[in-house]
This record gives structure tokens, C-alpha cells and sequence, in this order.
């Protein structure tokens, strides 16, 4: 689901608590993650919570560039829909915009921040921190 959809239904929320379920069916609607890619590489460092994202270089839409498509999971049902929105975040964008976007100030947009956790805060910030990484990566083959 595009983040401009996920924004859109955030905004006709009326309370945090509509908010808090509606990420965790973020999280309930996303595919299940292979078992072969639950791996100590996929696994993402900070998270309170497990978390495992992978990452495989694809080309954009329209075949001018390279992006990344995005799997992830999570041992909590919120943290896995936190992984859903980073994905919807990052879905389709070609490579350089991944590692210059500005990813904090398009979560605070939803208002994710404020009702957080630290360790959550922090295992947001280290998914996107990994997402970074592999699109430098990619970037660089």
C-alpha cells in the first residue's frame, strides 16, 4: 500500500487508539516472510523486538533506474506494522531518492513519533538506517 494511502487513512482517524489498530492491520496484511530469509543478516540491529528486513535491487517502474524491493517481518504485532509503513515509505522509489529521504520528517506526518517508545523510536530508526544502507549498497554495484 502506497504511503499517500496509508497518510489519507491516517488522517480520517480520529484518536490514537483507531491508530494503534490500524498499524497493526498494516501489519496483519502484509505476506508472510519466507523462512529462508529470517537470517542473522536480515535481521535488523536496535529493535527492541525482532525484526528481519531484506532488500533485492529491482528496476523502477519504469526501467530508468534501480530500486529496492523491501521484505520484513516482526516477532510484535505493532513493530510489524511499523515494518509495513517504512516499506510503503520506501516502495518504488528509485535508489538515490531512498538514501536522501528524509524519512523522520515523513513518519512525523502521521504522528508515529509521539506515541512511541524510545526502544521503538530507536528500532524505527534503525529500519530505516538499514533500508539506507542497502540502497548505498546497491548503489555501488
Amino acid at each position: 500500500m502506497p504511503i499517500d494511502h496509508i497518510r489519507d487513512d491516517f488522517d480520517l482517524l480520529d484518536d490514537w487508539e483507531d491508530r494503534y489498530r490500524y498499524v497493526m492491520e498494516l501489519g496483519r496484511a502484509m505476506p508472510p516472510l519466507d523462512e529462508a530469509v529470517r537470517t542473522d543478516a536480515n535481521k535488523v540491529r536496535g529493535c527492541a523486538s525482532q525484526v528481519w528486513l531484506a532488500a533485492r535491487p529491482a528496476p523502477t517502474a519504469d526501467g530508468a533506474g534501480r530500486t529496492l524491493i523491501l521484505t520484513g517481518d516482526s516477532d510484535a504485532h505493532l513493530v510489524r506494522g511499523l515494518v509495513a509503513i517504512t516499506i510503503a515509505l520506501y516502495e518504488g522509489r528509485p535508489l538515490a531518492e531512498i538514501v536522501a529521504l528524509d524519512a523522520q520528517a515523513e513518519l512525523s506526518s502521521l504522528g508515529l513519533q509521539e506515541h512511541l517508545t524510545p526502544q521503538r523510536s530507536n528500532g524505527l530508526a534503525s529500519m530505516i538506517k538499514r533500508i539506507r544502507a542497502d540502497a548505498e549498497a546497491a548503489m555501488a554495484k
